[in-house]
């Protein structure tokens, strides 16, 4: 079976074709339309559509004479799950956190996991024994806390993000803009490194998996075993997807 899964994210839409269970194309678009004919060159068997800024009946309206099948809209407070979603309010859980829990889970059944998607925010959410979303932490990303440093204060100017993400950033700034770059960049890795002793010292065999937008930035960086996924979201939309139209 053909299936398609669209996340759409703050700042771009990405979708994934699936051919049989596995992935055999993934890419970011900026637009419906392109999204539609994405969409239409793909003619998949069911689609599901998944979204944090804005409801997703219209994008469904939108794909569904080009899909043969069902078009699920993803809503973590009322879709069926293939694991147990123990959040408190799941109504105001972003979808994008919840399928990540649900692509974890498929890829570490059995095994605690802590997923860091570090993208617009960072996120860090724990999917117990592969088989329960317990929650985790969200923390703005490395944009946003640029952009809060020049926004919230008078005279700070606007850092952007170094172009070699490989790059060391020194930990002592000798000037406002690399003080501002070390206590942004320095800072975050500190936080997520802290996040992961924490959590390994109450979860003594916890696996990491680490995805989103800024991943690359935050790999080499992070301390011990560390599996990147970059579609950790589609293929937990897949999982959530065959588990609606198919199981």
């Amino acid at each position: 079976m053909r299936s398609l899964t669209i996340d759409i994210g703050n700042t771009a839409i990405k979708y994934g074709c699936f051919e049989n269970g596995v992935l055999q194309e993934s890419a970011i678009v900026q637009t419906s339309e392109q999204l539609l004919a994405a969409t239409e060159r793909i003619a998949a068997a069911h689609a599901i559509v998944s979204s944090v800024v804005e409801p997703t009946a219209t994008w469904a309206a939108a794909l569904q004479p080009a899909v043969l099948g069902q078009v699920v809209e993803f809503s973590p407070a009322t879709t069926p799950l293939p694991i147990h979603n123990a959040y408190a309010t799941p109504h105001t859980l972003g979808a994008d956190r919840l399928a990540a829990a649900v692509g974890a889970a498929w890829l570490r059944p059995n095994a605690d996991t802590l997923i860091l998607d570090v993208g617009t925010a960072i996120k860090c959410d724990w999917v117990e024994g592969g088989h329960t979303f317990r929650g985790g932490s969200i923390a703005p990303g490395l944009r946003l806390r640029f952009q809060a440093l020049h926004t919230f204060t008078g005279r700070l100017p606007l850092v952007e993000m170094p172009a070699d993400l490989g790059a060391p950033v020194p930990l002592t700034g000798d000037d406002t803009q690399s003080a501002i770059r070390s206590g942004v960049l320095n800072g975050a890795v500190a936080e997520v490194n802290g996040l992961i002793d924490s959590y390994r010292r109450q979860q003594g065999n916890l696996g990491v998996i680490l995805t989103g937008g800024d991943a690359n930035f935050f790999q080499p960086r992070l301390k011990g075993r560390i599996f990147v996924i970059p579609e950790l979201v589609l293929i937990g939309l897949h999982r959530i997807l065959v588990h609606n139209v198919e199981e």
